[in-house]
Protein backbone atom coordinates (compact mmCIF):
# COMPACT_ATOMS: atom_id res chain seq x y z
CA UNK A 1 0.00 0.00 0.00
CA UNK A 2 0.68 3.71 -0.03
CA UNK A 3 2.45 5.71 2.66
CA UNK A 4 1.11 9.31 2.35
CA UNK A 5 3.65 11.74 2.50
CA UNK A 6 1.60 14.59 2.55
CA UNK A 7 -0.76 16.01 5.07
CA UNK A 8 -3.10 18.33 2.54
CA UNK A 9 -5.73 16.41 0.82
CA UNK A 10 -6.45 15.88 -2.70
CA UNK A 11 -10.58 15.53 -1.99
CA UNK A 12 -12.31 16.54 0.48
CA UNK A 13 -15.91 16.08 1.68
CA UNK A 14 -17.16 17.96 4.35
CA UNK A 15 -20.77 17.73 6.40
CA UNK A 16 -22.49 17.01 2.77
CA UNK A 17 -25.85 15.95 2.45
CA UNK A 18 -27.79 15.71 -0.97
CA UNK A 19 -31.76 16.07 -1.22
CA UNK A 20 -33.38 14.98 -4.52
CA UNK A 21 -37.18 16.30 -5.53
CA UNK A 22 -38.80 13.03 -7.01
CA UNK A 23 -43.04 12.87 -7.57
CA UNK A 24 -42.88 10.80 -5.07
CA UNK A 25 -41.69 13.03 -2.74
CA UNK A 26 -37.87 14.00 -1.51
CA UNK A 27 -35.10 11.40 -1.17
CA UNK A 28 -32.48 11.66 0.90
CA UNK A 29 -30.13 10.18 -0.58
CA UNK A 30 -26.48 11.34 1.46
CA UNK A 31 -26.69 12.78 5.00
CA UNK A 32 -23.73 14.42 6.96
CA UNK A 33 -20.91 12.98 4.62
CA UNK A 34 -17.57 14.09 4.96
CA UNK A 35 -14.30 12.13 4.30
CA UNK A 36 -11.24 12.94 2.11
CA UNK A 37 -8.16 11.67 0.14
CA UNK A 38 -4.76 12.24 -0.08
CA UNK A 39 -2.26 12.09 -3.51
CA UNK A 40 -1.08 8.94 -3.98
CA UNK A 41 -4.23 7.16 -2.10
CA UNK A 42 -6.61 4.93 -2.81
CA UNK A 43 -10.11 5.44 -1.01
CA UNK A 44 -12.70 3.14 -1.17
CA UNK A 45 -16.16 3.72 -0.93
CA UNK A 46 -18.33 0.56 -0.52
CA UNK A 47 -22.14 0.02 1.08
CA UNK A 48 -24.97 -1.33 -0.36
CA UNK A 49 -26.73 0.02 -3.92
CA UNK A 50 -28.72 3.12 -3.16
CA UNK A 51 -26.32 3.90 0.27
CA UNK A 52 -24.89 7.30 -1.53
CA UNK A 53 -21.76 5.92 -2.77
CA UNK A 54 -22.30 7.15 -6.09
CA UNK A 55 -24.14 10.66 -4.91
CA UNK A 56 -21.70 11.89 -2.57
CA UNK A 57 -18.60 11.25 -5.03
CA UNK A 58 -20.60 12.95 -8.61
CA UNK A 59 -20.77 16.09 -6.48
CA UNK A 60 -17.13 16.43 -6.53
CA UNK A 61 -17.29 16.61 -10.13
CA UNK A 62 -20.79 18.67 -10.17
CA UNK A 63 -22.55 16.13 -12.01
CA UNK A 64 -25.83 15.46 -10.04
CA UNK A 65 -29.10 16.97 -11.94
CA UNK A 66 -31.35 20.19 -11.17
CA UNK A 67 -33.31 18.09 -8.96
CA UNK A 68 -30.34 17.79 -6.52
CA UNK A 69 -30.01 20.24 -3.04
CA UNK A 70 -26.47 20.26 -2.04
CA UNK A 71 -25.92 20.70 1.76
CA UNK A 72 -22.13 20.97 2.84
CA UNK A 73 -18.50 21.77 1.28
CA UNK A 74 -16.29 19.14 -1.36
CA UNK A 75 -13.09 20.82 -2.08
CA UNK A 76 -10.79 20.10 -5.04
CA UNK A 77 -7.21 21.22 -3.51
CA UNK A 78 -7.90 24.47 -2.52
CA UNK A 79 -10.79 24.85 -5.02
CA UNK A 80 -14.46 24.83 -3.38
CA UNK A 81 -16.49 22.76 -5.73
CA UNK A 82 -19.93 23.09 -4.14
CA UNK A 83 -20.03 27.33 -4.96
CA UNK A 84 -18.10 26.53 -8.78
CA UNK A 85 -20.13 27.74 -12.05
CA UNK A 86 -20.85 25.28 -14.95
CA UNK A 87 -18.24 27.22 -16.65
CA UNK A 88 -15.49 26.59 -14.02
CA UNK A 89 -16.35 22.98 -13.33
CA UNK A 90 -16.33 22.45 -16.97
CA UNK A 91 -12.44 23.38 -17.34
CA UNK A 92 -11.67 21.05 -14.31
CA UNK A 93 -13.61 17.62 -15.33
CA UNK A 94 -11.50 15.48 -17.54
CA UNK A 95 -8.80 17.45 -16.51
CA UNK A 96 -7.91 18.01 -12.67
CA UNK A 97 -10.68 15.67 -12.03
CA UNK A 98 -12.05 13.02 -14.09
CA UNK A 99 -14.60 9.72 -13.54
CA UNK A 100 -14.87 6.59 -14.65
CA UNK A 101 -18.74 5.89 -14.69
CA UNK A 102 -20.68 3.01 -13.61
CA UNK A 103 -22.63 2.38 -16.43
CA UNK A 104 -20.04 2.62 -20.02
CA UNK A 105 -23.50 1.82 -22.47
CA UNK A 106 -25.05 4.97 -21.44
CA UNK A 107 -21.52 7.27 -20.75
CA UNK A 108 -20.23 6.84 -24.28
CA UNK A 109 -22.05 9.04 -27.14
CA UNK A 110 -23.17 6.25 -29.59
CA UNK A 111 -22.92 9.06 -32.54
CA UNK A 112 -18.98 9.13 -32.37
CA UNK A 113 -16.15 6.56 -32.37
CA UNK A 114 -14.07 5.73 -29.60
CA UNK A 115 -10.90 7.27 -30.71
CA UNK A 116 -12.94 10.25 -31.30
CA UNK A 117 -14.25 10.53 -27.60
CA UNK A 118 -11.18 9.76 -26.37
CA UNK A 119 -9.40 12.71 -28.68
CA UNK A 120 -12.18 15.18 -27.24
CA UNK A 121 -10.98 14.71 -23.90
CA UNK A 122 -7.50 15.26 -24.78
CA UNK A 123 -8.23 18.51 -26.97
CA UNK A 124 -10.34 20.11 -24.81
CA UNK A 125 -7.63 20.19 -22.04
CA UNK A 126 -4.32 20.41 -24.36
CA UNK A 127 -3.15 22.31 -27.57
CA UNK A 128 -2.83 18.72 -29.18
CA UNK A 129 -3.33 17.84 -32.88
CA UNK A 130 -5.86 15.44 -33.93
CA UNK A 131 -3.30 13.70 -35.70
CA UNK A 132 -1.50 13.73 -32.28
CA UNK A 133 -4.64 13.14 -30.21
CA UNK A 134 -5.71 9.89 -32.49
CA UNK A 135 -2.33 8.20 -32.01
CA UNK A 136 -2.30 8.57 -28.12
CA UNK A 137 -6.29 7.53 -28.55
CA UNK A 138 -4.63 4.17 -29.93
CA UNK A 139 -1.71 4.11 -27.57
CA UNK A 140 -4.46 4.93 -24.46
CA UNK A 141 -7.04 1.79 -25.74
CA UNK A 142 -3.60 0.13 -26.01
CA UNK A 143 -2.27 0.34 -22.22
CA UNK A 144 -6.35 -0.56 -21.36
CA UNK A 145 -5.94 -3.79 -22.90
CA UNK A 146 -8.11 -3.30 -25.87
CA UNK A 147 -7.23 -6.09 -28.22
CA UNK A 148 -6.22 -4.90 -31.53
CA UNK A 149 -6.00 -1.00 -30.66
CA UNK A 150 -5.38 0.62 -34.23
CA UNK A 151 -8.90 -1.08 -35.96
CA UNK A 152 -10.85 -0.42 -32.85
CA UNK A 153 -10.22 2.91 -32.47
CA UNK A 154 -12.69 3.67 -35.24
CA UNK A 155 -15.54 1.41 -33.88
CA UNK A 156 -18.43 3.49 -32.63
CA UNK A 157 -19.97 2.24 -28.70
CA UNK A 158 -22.42 -0.58 -30.33
CA UNK A 159 -19.59 -2.20 -31.74
CA UNK A 160 -17.91 -3.21 -28.74
CA UNK A 161 -18.69 -5.67 -26.04
CA UNK A 162 -19.73 -4.51 -22.38
CA UNK A 163 -16.32 -5.26 -21.06
CA UNK A 164 -14.71 -3.11 -23.91
CA UNK A 165 -16.53 -0.44 -23.75
CA UNK A 166 -15.52 0.07 -20.05
CA UNK A 167 -12.07 0.28 -21.17
CA UNK A 168 -12.95 3.08 -23.64
CA UNK A 169 -14.27 4.72 -20.86
CA UNK A 170 -11.31 4.39 -18.65
CA UNK A 171 -9.45 5.58 -21.51
CA UNK A 172 -10.87 8.65 -21.41
CA UNK A 173 -10.60 9.11 -17.45
CA UNK A 174 -7.02 8.86 -17.36
CA UNK A 175 -6.00 10.68 -20.74
CA UNK A 176 -4.98 13.78 -19.01
CA UNK A 177 -3.25 11.89 -16.05
CA UNK A 178 -5.92 13.89 -13.32
CA UNK A 179 -4.88 14.86 -10.14
CA UNK A 180 -8.12 13.03 -8.76
CA UNK A 181 -9.98 9.75 -10.83
CA UNK A 182 -13.08 9.11 -8.99
CA UNK A 183 -14.00 5.19 -10.23
CA UNK A 184 -17.14 4.26 -10.14
CA UNK A 185 -17.13 0.36 -9.97
CA UNK A 186 -14.56 0.11 -12.78
CA UNK A 187 -14.28 -3.24 -13.18
CA UNK A 188 -17.95 -4.34 -13.08
CA UNK A 189 -17.95 -5.13 -16.24
CA UNK A 190 -14.79 -6.44 -17.03
CA UNK A 191 -13.55 -10.32 -17.12
CA UNK A 192 -10.98 -11.20 -14.23
CA UNK A 193 -8.01 -11.00 -16.34
CA UNK A 194 -8.52 -7.53 -17.69
CA UNK A 195 -9.73 -6.70 -14.35
CA UNK A 196 -6.46 -7.40 -13.23
CA UNK A 197 -4.23 -5.47 -15.79
CA UNK A 198 -6.76 -2.51 -15.00
CA UNK A 199 -6.32 -1.97 -11.18
CA UNK A 200 -2.61 -2.83 -12.30
CA UNK A 201 -2.91 0.31 -14.48
CA UNK A 202 -4.65 2.41 -11.95
CA UNK A 203 -1.79 1.68 -9.63
CA UNK A 204 0.48 2.73 -11.70
CA UNK A 205 -1.27 6.07 -12.80
CA UNK A 206 -1.10 6.44 -8.95
CA UNK A 207 2.54 5.60 -8.62
CA UNK A 208 3.68 7.87 -11.17
CA UNK A 209 1.63 11.08 -11.32
CA UNK A 210 0.67 11.06 -7.76
CA UNK A 211 -3.21 10.32 -8.35
CA UNK A 212 -5.64 10.44 -5.53
CA UNK A 213 -8.54 7.52 -6.62
CA UNK A 214 -11.26 7.30 -5.20
CA UNK A 215 -12.58 3.73 -5.58
CA UNK A 216 -16.33 3.16 -5.52
CA UNK A 217 -17.32 -0.35 -5.52
CA UNK A 218 -19.04 -3.69 -4.40
CA UNK A 219 -16.18 -6.20 -4.78
CA UNK A 220 -14.78 -6.49 -1.92
CA UNK A 221 -11.36 -8.43 -3.65
CA UNK A 222 -10.63 -5.07 -5.68
CA UNK A 223 -10.56 -3.21 -2.27
CA UNK A 224 -8.58 -5.71 -0.77
CA UNK A 225 -6.01 -5.35 -3.62
CA UNK A 226 -6.10 -1.92 -4.27
CA UNK A 227 -7.43 0.37 -1.42
CA UNK A 228 -5.10 2.24 1.43
CA UNK A 229 -8.74 3.33 3.50
CA UNK A 230 -12.31 2.19 3.31
CA UNK A 231 -15.07 4.01 4.11
CA UNK A 232 -18.70 2.12 4.71
CA UNK A 233 -22.29 3.93 3.77
CA UNK A 234 -25.50 2.85 4.41
CA UNK A 235 -28.31 4.47 3.83
CA UNK A 236 -27.02 7.64 2.68
CA UNK A 237 -24.38 8.26 5.90
CA UNK A 238 -20.77 6.90 6.84
CA UNK A 239 -21.15 4.05 9.29
CA UNK A 240 -17.45 3.25 9.30
CA UNK A 241 -13.63 4.74 8.02
CA UNK A 242 -10.27 2.47 8.91
CA UNK A 243 -7.61 1.18 6.99
CA UNK A 244 -7.76 -1.46 4.72
CA UNK A 245 -6.36 -4.09 7.25
CA UNK A 246 -7.45 -3.11 10.01
CA UNK A 247 -11.40 -3.63 8.41
CA UNK A 248 -11.17 -7.01 6.96
CA UNK A 249 -9.33 -8.11 9.90
CA UNK A 250 -10.98 -6.01 12.57
CA UNK A 251 -14.51 -4.92 11.55
CA UNK A 252 -16.35 -2.96 14.13
CA UNK A 253 -19.75 -1.86 13.18
CA UNK A 254 -22.34 -4.94 12.68
CA UNK A 255 -23.14 -3.76 9.42
CA UNK A 256 -19.63 -4.09 8.11
CA UNK A 257 -19.32 -7.47 9.32
CA UNK A 258 -22.44 -8.60 7.17
CA UNK A 259 -21.11 -6.68 4.22
CA UNK A 260 -17.66 -8.82 4.17
CA UNK A 261 -19.67 -12.13 5.57
CA UNK A 262 -21.46 -11.65 2.31
CA UNK A 263 -18.50 -11.69 0.12
CA UNK A 264 -18.29 -14.78 -2.53
CA UNK A 265 -15.60 -16.94 -2.21
CA UNK A 266 -14.24 -19.29 -5.22
CA UNK A 267 -14.23 -22.95 -3.73
CA UNK A 268 -17.79 -22.41 -1.53
CA UNK A 269 -20.57 -22.96 -4.23
CA UNK A 270 -22.20 -25.86 -2.69
CA UNK A 271 -22.72 -23.75 0.45
CA UNK A 272 -25.63 -22.40 -1.88
CA UNK A 273 -25.99 -24.50 -4.66
CA UNK A 274 -28.27 -27.62 -3.97
CA UNK A 275 -27.75 -29.00 -7.43
CA UNK A 276 -30.45 -28.53 -10.41
CA UNK A 277 -33.97 -28.38 -9.58
CA UNK A 278 -34.80 -31.26 -11.75
CA UNK A 279 -33.82 -34.81 -11.26
CA UNK A 280 -30.89 -35.76 -14.41
CA UNK A 281 -33.82 -38.64 -15.42
CA UNK A 282 -36.59 -36.99 -15.38
CA UNK A 283 -35.47 -33.08 -16.86
CA UNK A 284 -36.78 -32.01 -19.87
CA UNK A 285 -34.12 -30.63 -22.75
CA UNK A 286 -35.30 -26.84 -22.78
CA UNK A 287 -32.29 -25.38 -25.08
CA UNK A 288 -30.04 -26.91 -27.49
CA UNK A 289 -27.60 -25.37 -29.74
CA UNK A 290 -25.55 -26.78 -32.48
CA UNK A 291 -23.20 -25.47 -34.31
CA UNK A 292 -23.68 -21.90 -33.48
CA UNK A 293 -21.61 -19.62 -36.12
CA UNK A 294 -22.18 -15.77 -35.88
CA UNK A 295 -20.48 -13.12 -37.83
CA UNK A 296 -20.65 -9.33 -38.38
CA UNK A 297 -19.58 -7.71 -40.88
CA UNK A 298 -16.22 -6.24 -41.23
CA UNK A 299 -15.78 -2.01 -42.29
CA UNK A 300 -15.17 -1.19 -45.81
CA UNK A 301 -12.33 -3.59 -46.93
CA UNK A 302 -11.80 -5.50 -43.73
CA UNK A 303 -12.96 -9.36 -43.35
CA UNK A 304 -16.27 -10.45 -41.54
CA UNK A 305 -15.69 -10.68 -38.00
CA UNK A 306 -16.61 -14.02 -36.81
CA UNK A 307 -18.10 -13.25 -32.80
CA UNK A 308 -19.02 -16.44 -32.35
CA UNK A 309 -17.59 -20.50 -34.13
CA UNK A 310 -18.95 -23.39 -33.79
CA UNK A 311 -20.16 -23.86 -30.66
CA UNK A 312 -22.30 -26.49 -28.96
CA UNK A 313 -24.36 -26.56 -25.95
CA UNK A 314 -27.66 -27.98 -23.98
CA UNK A 315 -29.39 -27.09 -20.75
CA UNK A 316 -32.05 -29.45 -19.33
CA UNK A 317 -35.40 -28.13 -17.23
CA UNK A 318 -34.36 -26.92 -13.97
CA UNK A 319 -30.49 -26.78 -14.24
CA UNK A 320 -27.58 -23.60 -14.84
CA UNK A 321 -25.31 -23.54 -17.48
CA UNK A 322 -22.40 -20.59 -16.56
CA UNK A 323 -21.11 -19.50 -19.66
CA UNK A 324 -17.40 -17.90 -19.08
CA UNK A 325 -14.94 -15.99 -20.47
CA UNK A 326 -13.02 -12.87 -21.16
CA UNK A 327 -14.97 -9.76 -22.44
CA UNK A 328 -15.21 -10.00 -26.23
CA UNK A 329 -14.97 -13.71 -26.13
CA UNK A 330 -18.88 -13.99 -27.60
CA UNK A 331 -20.59 -14.76 -24.61
CA UNK A 332 -23.20 -12.06 -24.87
CA UNK A 333 -24.04 -12.74 -28.30
CA UNK A 334 -24.55 -15.96 -27.55
CA UNK A 335 -26.93 -15.11 -25.28
CA UNK A 336 -28.96 -12.91 -27.70
CA UNK A 337 -28.64 -15.53 -30.07
CA UNK A 338 -30.75 -18.26 -27.65
CA UNK A 339 -33.14 -15.14 -27.18
CA UNK A 340 -33.71 -14.45 -30.46
CA UNK A 341 -32.67 -11.20 -30.46
CA UNK A 342 -29.91 -11.82 -32.80
CA UNK A 343 -29.78 -13.88 -36.26
CA UNK A 344 -27.13 -16.30 -36.16
CA UNK A 345 -24.94 -16.62 -39.34
CA UNK A 346 -25.45 -20.66 -39.00
CA UNK A 347 -26.21 -23.22 -36.73
CA UNK A 348 -29.58 -24.58 -35.21
CA UNK A 349 -31.31 -23.28 -31.62
CA UNK A 350 -33.94 -25.20 -30.88
CA UNK A 351 -36.25 -24.19 -27.47
CA UNK A 352 -38.09 -27.19 -26.47
CA UNK A 353 -37.30 -29.40 -29.81
CA UNK A 354 -38.32 -26.19 -32.48
CA UNK A 355 -36.09 -24.60 -34.36
CA UNK A 356 -35.80 -20.64 -33.72
CA UNK A 357 -32.90 -19.70 -35.76
CA UNK A 358 -35.13 -18.90 -38.73
CA UNK A 359 -38.69 -18.00 -37.35
CA UNK A 360 -40.12 -14.32 -38.38
CA UNK A 361 -40.72 -11.61 -35.68
CA UNK A 362 -45.01 -12.76 -35.88
CA UNK A 363 -44.12 -16.59 -35.07
CA UNK A 364 -41.53 -15.56 -32.25
CA UNK A 365 -44.25 -13.86 -30.13
CA UNK A 366 -45.97 -16.77 -28.69
CA UNK A 367 -42.02 -18.25 -27.75
CA UNK A 368 -40.90 -15.20 -26.20
CA UNK A 369 -43.23 -15.26 -23.78
CA UNK A 370 -41.35 -18.54 -22.63
CA UNK A 371 -38.13 -16.96 -21.65
CA UNK A 372 -36.35 -13.62 -19.68
CA UNK A 373 -33.52 -12.06 -20.59
CA UNK A 374 -31.40 -10.00 -18.04
CA UNK A 375 -29.28 -7.40 -20.17
CA UNK A 376 -25.59 -6.49 -19.33
CA UNK A 377 -26.51 -2.78 -19.00
CA UNK A 378 -29.57 -1.91 -17.08
CA UNK A 379 -29.66 1.75 -17.61
CA UNK A 380 -29.89 0.92 -21.31
CA UNK A 381 -32.36 -1.84 -21.42
CA UNK A 382 -34.98 0.15 -19.54
CA UNK A 383 -37.29 2.75 -21.12
CA UNK A 384 -36.44 6.48 -19.33
CA UNK A 385 -39.90 7.37 -20.26
CA UNK A 386 -42.05 4.76 -18.09
CA UNK A 387 -41.88 4.23 -14.42
CA UNK A 388 -40.11 1.47 -13.25
CA UNK A 389 -43.88 -0.13 -12.10
CA UNK A 390 -44.66 0.09 -16.07
CA UNK A 391 -41.31 -1.69 -17.30
CA UNK A 392 -41.81 -4.52 -15.05
CA UNK A 393 -46.27 -4.71 -16.13
CA UNK A 394 -45.26 -4.35 -19.87
CA UNK A 395 -44.01 -8.22 -20.53
CA UNK A 396 -47.45 -9.14 -18.79
CA UNK A 397 -49.47 -6.53 -20.77
CA UNK A 398 -47.65 -7.42 -24.55
CA UNK A 399 -48.69 -10.99 -23.81
CA UNK A 400 -52.52 -10.55 -21.95
CA UNK A 401 -51.47 -12.23 -18.86
CA UNK A 402 -53.10 -9.96 -16.39
CA UNK A 403 -55.10 -6.48 -16.17
CA UNK A 404 -55.96 -4.32 -13.41
CA UNK A 405 -55.58 -4.92 -9.74
CA UNK A 406 -54.04 -8.29 -10.55
CA UNK A 407 -51.39 -6.86 -12.84
CA UNK A 408 -50.44 -4.19 -10.06
CA UNK A 409 -50.37 -7.03 -7.34
CA UNK A 410 -48.37 -9.00 -9.61
CA UNK A 411 -45.92 -5.85 -9.82
CA UNK A 412 -45.73 -5.51 -6.24
CA UNK A 413 -44.46 -8.88 -5.61
CA UNK A 414 -41.72 -8.80 -8.06
CA UNK A 415 -40.45 -5.62 -5.97
CA UNK A 416 -40.95 -7.36 -2.60
CA UNK A 417 -38.85 -10.50 -4.40
CA UNK A 418 -35.88 -8.71 -5.72
CA UNK A 419 -35.89 -6.37 -2.30
CA UNK A 420 -36.32 -2.83 -4.27
CA UNK A 421 -38.10 -0.48 -1.69
CA UNK A 422 -42.15 0.52 -1.66
CA UNK A 423 -41.23 4.00 -3.53
CA UNK A 424 -39.36 2.18 -6.73
CA UNK A 425 -42.61 1.37 -8.21
CA UNK A 426 -43.31 4.99 -9.02
CA UNK A 427 -39.99 6.26 -9.94
CA UNK A 428 -38.65 6.33 -13.14
CA UNK A 429 -35.19 4.28 -14.28
CA UNK A 430 -32.67 7.38 -13.81
CA UNK A 431 -33.83 7.75 -10.56
CA UNK A 432 -32.80 4.50 -9.50
CA UNK A 433 -29.02 3.43 -8.80
CA UNK A 434 -27.57 1.28 -11.02
CA UNK A 435 -27.86 -1.78 -8.55
CA UNK A 436 -31.32 -0.83 -7.99
CA UNK A 437 -31.99 -0.55 -12.09
CA UNK A 438 -29.88 -4.26 -11.77
CA UNK A 439 -32.91 -5.32 -9.80
CA UNK A 440 -35.89 -4.22 -11.48
CA UNK A 441 -34.37 -5.92 -14.95
CA UNK A 442 -34.17 -8.99 -12.65
CA UNK A 443 -37.60 -8.47 -12.05
CA UNK A 444 -39.04 -7.84 -15.61
CA UNK A 445 -37.69 -11.05 -16.61
CA UNK A 446 -39.02 -13.15 -14.03
CA UNK A 447 -42.44 -11.86 -14.88
CA UNK A 448 -43.84 -14.61 -17.27
CA UNK A 449 -42.56 -17.46 -15.27
CA UNK A 450 -39.88 -18.46 -18.30
CA UNK A 451 -39.05 -22.16 -18.82
CA UNK A 452 -35.74 -20.40 -20.11
CA UNK A 453 -33.92 -17.85 -18.81
CA UNK A 454 -30.72 -15.75 -20.29
CA UNK A 455 -28.83 -13.47 -17.57
CA UNK A 456 -26.49 -11.50 -18.88
CA UNK A 457 -24.16 -10.54 -16.30
CA UNK A 458 -27.43 -10.35 -14.03
CA UNK A 459 -25.49 -9.57 -10.69
CA UNK A 460 -22.39 -7.25 -11.84
CA UNK A 461 -24.03 -3.99 -10.81
CA UNK A 462 -25.02 -5.68 -7.21
CA UNK A 463 -23.65 -4.77 -4.33
CA UNK A 464 -21.82 -7.94 -2.11
CA UNK A 465 -24.93 -8.06 0.30
CA UNK A 466 -28.04 -7.41 -2.32
CA UNK A 467 -25.71 -10.07 -4.93
CA UNK A 468 -26.14 -12.64 -1.94
CA UNK A 469 -29.47 -11.73 -1.23
CA UNK A 470 -30.06 -12.32 -5.00
CA UNK A 471 -28.48 -15.11 -5.64
CA UNK A 472 -30.39 -16.66 -2.82
CA UNK A 473 -33.93 -15.59 -4.41
CA UNK A 474 -32.92 -16.92 -7.71
CA UNK A 475 -32.20 -20.19 -6.28
CA UNK A 476 -35.11 -20.68 -4.80
CA UNK A 477 -37.39 -19.24 -7.63
CA UNK A 478 -35.35 -22.05 -9.55
CA UNK A 479 -36.15 -24.88 -7.33
CA UNK A 480 -39.61 -23.64 -7.63
CA UNK A 481 -40.10 -22.51 -11.20
CA UNK A 482 -37.90 -25.14 -12.23
CA UNK A 483 -36.39 -22.91 -15.13
CA UNK A 484 -33.70 -23.89 -17.21
CA UNK A 485 -30.89 -20.90 -17.22
CA UNK A 486 -27.86 -19.84 -19.51
CA UNK A 487 -25.67 -17.82 -16.76
CA UNK A 488 -23.51 -15.29 -18.88
CA UNK A 489 -20.86 -14.03 -16.52
CA UNK A 490 -17.27 -12.93 -15.63
CA UNK A 491 -17.06 -13.39 -11.68
CA UNK A 492 -16.21 -16.80 -11.27
CA UNK A 493 -17.46 -17.00 -7.63
CA UNK A 494 -20.63 -16.71 -8.40
CA UNK A 495 -20.87 -18.48 -11.13
CA UNK A 496 -19.42 -21.50 -8.59
CA UNK A 497 -22.48 -20.32 -6.35
CA UNK A 498 -25.70 -20.91 -8.92
CA UNK A 499 -24.14 -23.40 -12.20
CA UNK A 500 -24.61 -26.68 -12.33
CA UNK A 501 -22.32 -26.89 -15.44
CA UNK A 502 -19.57 -24.62 -17.23
CA UNK A 503 -18.63 -23.92 -20.34
CA UNK A 504 -15.60 -21.68 -21.35
CA UNK A 505 -15.28 -19.10 -23.95
CA UNK A 506 -12.05 -18.32 -25.71
CA UNK A 507 -11.89 -15.67 -28.87
CA UNK A 508 -15.92 -17.41 -29.74
CA UNK A 509 -15.12 -20.78 -29.41
CA UNK A 510 -15.92 -23.46 -26.47
CA UNK A 511 -12.85 -24.52 -25.10
CA UNK A 512 -13.59 -26.56 -22.10
CA UNK A 513 -16.99 -27.52 -20.42
CA UNK A 514 -17.82 -29.88 -17.67
CA UNK A 515 -19.10 -29.56 -13.96
CA UNK A 516 -18.44 -26.61 -11.43
CA UNK A 517 -16.21 -28.61 -10.00
CA UNK A 518 -14.37 -29.57 -12.87
CA UNK A 519 -14.13 -26.25 -14.76
CA UNK A 520 -13.16 -23.87 -11.79
CA UNK A 521 -11.23 -26.01 -9.19
CA UNK A 522 -9.42 -28.44 -11.23
CA UNK A 523 -9.06 -27.27 -15.34
CA UNK A 524 -7.39 -28.81 -18.00
CA UNK A 525 -7.07 -25.85 -20.03
CA UNK A 526 -4.20 -23.13 -19.92
CA UNK A 527 -6.87 -20.62 -20.64
CA UNK A 528 -9.00 -21.34 -18.34
CA UNK A 529 -6.47 -21.99 -14.91
CA UNK A 530 -5.27 -18.35 -16.34
CA UNK A 531 -8.95 -17.00 -15.43
CA UNK A 532 -9.26 -19.01 -12.12
CA UNK A 533 -6.01 -17.45 -11.06
CA UNK A 534 -6.95 -13.99 -11.76
CA UNK A 535 -10.24 -13.73 -9.08
CA UNK A 536 -9.28 -11.36 -6.30
CA UNK A 537 -9.72 -12.60 -3.12
CA UNK A 538 -10.89 -10.24 -0.37
CA UNK A 539 -8.03 -10.70 2.17
CA UNK A 540 -5.59 -7.70 1.44
CA UNK A 541 -2.97 -9.44 2.80
CA UNK A 542 -3.38 -12.36 0.30
CA UNK A 543 -3.79 -10.00 -2.22
CA UNK A 544 -0.58 -8.43 -1.39
CA UNK A 545 1.31 -11.58 -1.49
CA UNK A 546 -0.27 -12.44 -5.13
CA UNK A 547 0.57 -8.63 -6.55
CA UNK A 548 3.92 -9.36 -5.61
CA UNK A 549 4.77 -12.71 -6.93
CA UNK A 550 3.27 -11.33 -10.05
CA UNK A 551 5.82 -8.81 -10.15
CA UNK A 552 8.51 -10.51 -9.32
CA UNK A 553 7.20 -13.85 -12.22
CA UNK A 554 7.13 -10.41 -14.44
CA UNK A 555 10.43 -9.07 -13.51
CA UNK A 556 12.10 -13.17 -14.13
CA UNK A 557 10.44 -13.05 -17.23
CA UNK A 558 12.24 -10.03 -18.41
Amino acid sequence: MTEIVTKEPALSVESLSVTFATDAGPVNAVSDVSFEVFPGEVLAVVGESGSGKSVSSRTAMGLLPPTAQVRGLVRLGTNKITSMSERELTALRGGAVSMVFQEPGSALDPLFTAGFQIGEALRAHTSMSKKDARARAVELLRMVGLPDPEQRVDFYPHELSGGQKQRVVIAIAIACEPKVIIADEPTTALDVTVQAEILDLLCDLRDRIGSAIVLITHNMGVVADMADRVVVMKDGRCVETAPVDELFAHPKQAYTKALLAAVPHLGTGGDLHSGPAVAAGAAEQILEVSGLTVEFPGALGRPNFKAVDNVSITIASGETLGLVGESGSGKSTIGRCVAALQKPTSGVIEIHGQDISGLRERQLKPIRRRFGFVFQDPATSMNPRLTVGECIAEPLIVHKVVKGQALRDRVEKLLDDVQLPKGARARYPHELSGGQRQRASLARALALDPDLLVADEPTSALDVSVQAKVLELFEQLQQECKFACLFISHDLAVVDLLADRVAVLCNGALIEEGTRSQILHAPTQEYTKRLVAAVPVPDPVEQRRRRAEALAGRAGGV
